[in-house]
């Protein structure tokens, strides 16, 4: 992607119009492709639920990220290797990645390749009925598996105000069913209710406590506390003067040490995008190869400011 200095400056235009420039005519920040240590797939954005707020907005009939194919992460596995990338970390979201029919294979493939996978999952029925495999899987492979259940708050009525009534329980045994077969677990909740981190911290605490499962809620790596992503409020344009101005390090951003595959529907091939968070703007899609997404990202998206900038959300532990 080209720099703002290289392209011209336009005439006043919309917010997150123009992917170099502001509205006001200043810079718009990009962040550069430090390394390339976080590879994400998302296998597809069908689920078992149809969440209030879904970033992605997966529901069981929304297949605009069609199945993503072993055959595709295969292809992108082995180019990773030819092009000698750093990657330490595969991650696989959805959607609900075990609605995916090739999901057991694919996350075989892709510890085999030796670093670290990360499984995102509600922990209910498409996942427990994999039990089996998933317990083969974690005694080949250890901790190099982990998994990161979403829960979104330890009180189940607000919990159930997002995923719908009925998922509370099932959330949970899922959970423990994880911890009890030694799978190494984490936790993503939400600040959506306004509660501090203290308070949701110790909230989780006494849940984790009570079940006993073997995850801290005072480590910000085992119980993540994601900032909300609501498009009804209005977030300032990030220029280039903002790192500064903010104290907020660039290379600390998602898109400066990853990148995620994705398949369309209806799509010939899969491909590259910037981030997790915007799946849909073909803006952020740098095309079929993972060579091609070794490049700069411009930060042209509210989403950009609201997670990532302002609300110092990162997808990867």
């Amino acid at each position: 992607m080209k720099y703002a200095g290289t392209a011209p400056r336009p005439e006043r235009a919309s917010r997150f119009t123009n992917p170099y420039w502001t509205a006001d005519g200043d810079p718009r920040a990009h962040v550069d492709l430090r390394s390339l240590s976080t590879l994400w797939f998302n296998t597809g954005t069908l689920c078992n639920l149809a969440c209030a707020n879904c970033y992605i907005e997966s529901t069981p009939r929304n297949d605009r990220l069609s199945y993503l194919k072993r055959a595709d992460v295969g292809s992108y596995l082995r180019e990773a290797k030819e092009l000698d990338l750093p990657v330490t970390q595969i991650g696989i979201t959805g959607g609900e990645p075990f609605m995916n029919p090739e999901i057991l294979e694919i996350l075989e493939d892709c510890l085999s390749t030796g670093v670290r996978v990360l499984v995102l999952t509600n922990a209910m029925r498409p996942m427990t009925r994999s039990a089996d495999r998933l317990v083969e899987l974690r005694e080949r492979y250890e901790d190099a598996l982990s998994l990161r259940v979403s829960l979104d708050h330890y009180d189940p009525k607000l919990h159930e105000s997002e995923r719908g009534e009925r998922t509370w329980k099932p959330a949970l045994q899922g959970l423990r069913w994880l911890s009890e077969n030694g799978f190494k677990v984490e936790v993503a909740a939400r600040k959506r209710w306004g509660d501090t981190e203290e308070a949701l911290r110790q909230g989780f605490g006494v849940l984790f406590n009570e079940m006993n499962l073997r995850i801290d809620a005072s480590s910000d790596t085992d119980l993540i506390l994601f900032p909300e992503m609501d498009e009804t409020h209005e977030v300032p344009e990030i220029t280039a003067a903002c790192w500064g101005a903010l104290g907020v390090d660039p290379d600390e951003m998602m898109c400066a040490t990853a990148r995620m595959v994705v398949r369309r529907r209806d799509a010939p091939t899969a491909e590259v995008i910037a981030c997790t968070l915007i799946p849909y703007d073909p803006a952020f899609s740098f095309g079929p190869t993972l060579a091609e997404s070794l490049a700069s990202t411009q930060l042209n998206h509210p989403h950009c400011a609201r997670f990532c900038v302002l609300g110092g959300g990162h997808c990867a532990g």
